[in-house]
């Protein structure tokens, strides 16, 4: 079941469609990466996460407009793309035709620089809610991950979750892909090594 997977990354990915990143709803909405997976963040643009400065409001307020920036730069190329909601997400419905779609391709990738990063504050908003028992082996599992080879591996903040920069650690060594093998029975999830930074 999803909700037992690792919570850690929270909505970062689950904002992504299959595509390069593109904005929530569709088949991509609910997806959480699993600690093993890392920072696989949706987004190559402009928005920082949590390490920027200024007001989780600024943040969410800049997003929105870089996300009203893409969808405008897609309606231009070819994809017919509804507004962003008040989180800045964008539902695209199925990525399957658009992937397959060379027009859709094409405009995707003339776009992606006007994608932006999803801020900390905006996975806050879209978290899971997790039970007591689930924040409990996210604590675990992190703790485990520490100590097994991948003392960078973030701790979950008090809801279990971790957020924007927070997520960074290095997935790819031989220490943390041990790590992650040791761990995953903690989390009952099967490794999957994911990309992690680097």
């Amino acid at each position: 079941m999803r909700t037992n997977r690792l919570l850690l990354a929270a909505a970062a990915a689950g904002l992504a469609l299959a595509l390069t990143g593109c904005g929530g709803g569709g088949d991509g909405a609910g997806k959480i990466p699993t600690a093993v997976e890392s920072t696989a963040s949706g987004g190559t643009g402009k928005a920082t996460g949590s390490g920027g400065g200024g007001s989780g409001k600024d943040e969410v307020s800049a997003y929105v407009d870089a996300q009203r920036a893409w969808v405008k730069c897609l309606r231009a190329n070819g994809i017919d793309a509804p507004d962003p909601d008040e989180n800045g997400q964008v539902d695209l419905g199925d990525a399957r035709p658009l992937k397959t779609n060379p027009t859709s391709r094409k405009a995707l990738e003339k776009c992606s620089a006007d994608k932006a990063a999803v801020p900390a504050e905006i996975e806050r908003r879209l978290a899971p809610k997790l039970t007591p028992e689930q924040i409990k082996k996210q604590f675990e599992f992190a703790d485990c991950m520490q100590k097994n080879g991948a003392p960078d591996f973030p701790d979950p903040e008090p809801d279990g979750h971790a957020y924007g920069d927070d997520q960074q650690w290095d997935a790819t060594t031989a220490a943390a892909k041990q790590a992650a093998r040791t761990c995953a029975p903690i989390i009952g999830d099967p490794v999957e090594q994911g990309p992690g930074k680097g």
